[in-house]
């Protein structure tokens, strides 16, 4: 039974070899011609800054690009552009815990939402451009200030999915 199973498995891998066949298990569907993407660096111009979240997303959007596709993220001239900005971080209660009546009620949880518009310019098919604002959010408990970085990642990585998924999944 094992060696049956294991010749349908080279079999397979012969087939695709011979064929030529390309198997993408992300679901990325680029065209032929594109070759090359320069993500520009999304500023943050949200009305509450965090110091490092400009590069931290612009290099995680690369960097899913990179690891993800056959493109060459380049600077200057290029097949297809990235560009946008940061419009929105903001921390927000989502559960409320009451008090005694001496005290005002406390937040349990918090949302950390992170906005990014972005604009995917593809000339040579219009219909996969596009211009777009996408948001993410994750809760937490506890106190912000040892936990910002990671909730950050958290988003970021949510972010980089759905803009990713848009310009080359078409989900």
């Amino acid at each position: 039974m094992i060696k049956k199973i294991a010749f349908c498995w080279l079999a397979f891998i012969a087939i695709a070899v011979c064929t030529s066949c390309s198997i993408t298990l992300n679901g990325a569907s680029i065209p032929a011609e594109l070759k090359t993407i320069n993500v520009q660096y999304f500023e943050n111009t949200a009305p509450l800054v965090v110091g490092n979240l400009s590069q931290t997303f612009t290099e995680a959007l690369k960097n899913r690009i990179r690891s993800q596709t056959r493109l060459h993220v380049v600077q200057g001239e290029a097949n297809a552009t990235m560009e946008g900005a940061i419009t929105g971080f903001s921390y927000a209660p989502v559960a409320i815990q009451a008090t005694n009546s001496n005290t005002a009620p406390r937040a349990t949880a918090t949302r950390l939402t992170i906005t990014v518009h972005v604009k995917y310019n593809y000339p040579q098919d219009k219909k996969d451009s596009y211009e777009q604002d996408f948001s993410r959010y994750t809760d937490f408990t506890g106190d912000i200030n040892s936990q910002e970085q990671a909730l950050i990642a958290i988003v970021v990585q949510q972010l980089t999915e759905d803009i990713f998924n848009k310009a080359f999944a078409n989900w």
